[in-house]
Formats: structure tokens, sequence, C-alpha cells
């Protein structure tokens, strides 16, 4: 299903939609589609599953930690798209892969997009492809039913800002801080001011993430955005309980958390 009816259901509930990451393979990819069941239906609206890479370009510490665990742990990107065909299977929550681009073209743009289509997928976030360069992406992507995702961030020029929005057909992906992925203990004074600022560029929806690990951190995002997106919180959890018993039920309990502050009535 296209990416904005996640947005469009959480407006209706009066509320923001809660985008959750995941590394796909970390622990192992029998254990990651358990969790985008779980993660589901404990109201995320998005799941995005993470291709682990070994040289990532935004990932921080507990995100690289995260995707190293899942390459020694034989995750391939064949194996995350039958990942996301299983969870597929389970649930209808809308799934968007997020990669870097050099994945896809080791599979081949039009392999992949194929491929990810007939898994369930419902989008694409390639973190390392620009878009001045992304016009052959977009096509292919548009061409197989997949939305696109682009990341926007406050250094962006408005001009690059004008295009991400023009090219992102799912939602844009807003960069909260300069720097890496990770969790943070507070929010940047100016992302509502940055926010305004994309709010007149496109009329995409905005999730905002990067440092979102709190249900006060998803509180103020929903004040001022479509979405928010945690990630590393999570990872972190999965990272302290890995296969054991207690890893569902953490991650449960922190995702109805996660939810339950995106409130915007």
């Amino acid at each position: 299903m296209p990416l904005s009816d996640a947005f469009d259901l959480a407006r209706q509930e009066h509320r923001a939609a809660l985008i959750v990451y995941i590394t796909a393979g970390d622990p192992d990819l029998e254990t990651t589609a358990q969790l985008a069941c779980a993660i589901a239906e404990s109201g995320a609206d998005i799941i995005e599953l993470g291709v682990p890479y070994s040289d990532p370009i935004a990932d921080g510490p507990t995100i690289q930690e995260a995707g190293q665990r899942a390459l020694a742990a034989g995750t391939t990107v064949a194996g995350v798209l039958d990942c996301a065909r299983s969870i597929r299977r389970q649930s209808d929550v809308a799934l968007v892969i997020m990669t870097c681009y050099n994945p896809v073209l080791r599979m081949g743009p039009e392999a992949f997009a194929t491929e990810a289509a007939t898994a369930g997928v419902d989008g694409i976030l390639i973190s390392d492809l620009p878009a001045e360069e992304a016009g052959d992406w977009v096509q292919i992507a548009e061409s197989n039913g997949l939305d696109t995702v682009f990341l926007v961030a406050s250094t962006t020029e408005p001009e690059r800002q004008k295009l991400v929005g023009e090219l992102s057909t799912g939602f844009v992906y807003v960069i909260s801080r300069p720097g890496t992925t990770g969790a943070r203990s507070d929010l940047p004074e100016e992302l509502p001011d940055l926010v305004g600022e994309l709010r007149e560029t496109t009329d995409r929806p905005l999730a905002v993430g990067f440092g979102i690990s709190q249900p006060e951190h998803v509180t103020k995002i929903a004040q001022i955005a479509d979405g928010a997106v945690v990630g590393s919180a999570i990872v972190d959890v999965i990272a302290e309980h890995g296969k054991s018993n207690d890893l569902l039920p953490a991650i449960t309990e922190l995702v109805s958390r996660l939810a339950a502050a995106t409130s915007t009535a």
C-alpha cells in the first residue's frame, strides 16, 4: 500500500505515525520477523528494515554494531527480502527497506525493486543516494509500485530541500540534528523551524528521526510533524536481550509506550 495511507490513518485518529527501525538479521532473520510483527501489534504504523552493510554512512555506534551482528549471523540482501516476505504473510504493517546504495547496485536496481515489491515491501530509503542523482531509481521504484523516501537536514540547501520534497513519494525523512544516528536526551531547539520550512516546500508527510528515543520526544514531535522515527532505542533493547525470552516483552512494552505518546489531540 502507499506509505501515505499509514499517515492518513494516523491523522484520522488524531496522532502522528510511529515509525520503528530495526536492523534485519539482528540477532537473526527469524527473530527479526517475529519482532516486526510484535512491533506492529504494539502500535507501530511503519517498520523500517535496515539492510546491514559493512561501511554504513550515517549509522551511529548502536546501529553499526547491530549491522555487524547481523552480518556475522549470515544476513544477506536476499535474506532481508525473504524476511520482508515472511512479515507480509503475517501482517499488513507498512514496510520500508532502508539501505545504502551499494547492495542495490550489486543486485541490480531493477532486480532489487522487483524483488522488494514481490516481497510486499511498500517503500525504499537509500540513505546515501543524492536526490540529484536519483532520477533513474525513482522511475524504477515507481514502475514497481514502490514509494521512495529521501533524507533532509537543517544543513540541506533550500534548492535540495525542494527537490527532496518533489522526489519523495512516501514521506520525507527529516534528520533532527547533524551527525549520525543514536539515542539522545533532548531535541534540537531549531527543529520546529526546520519542519516549518519544509512544510513550505512539500505536501508530503514529514517524519522526524535521529535521536528520537523517549516517549517525551515522540510527544513533542507529534506536535510539529506527521511522524516520529525511533531506531537506536529499539536496537539497544535488542542488543541487551538477544534471543532471550525477555526480548519480545521488552520490545512490545517500549513500543507501546512510544505509540501512546503519538496523540495530537
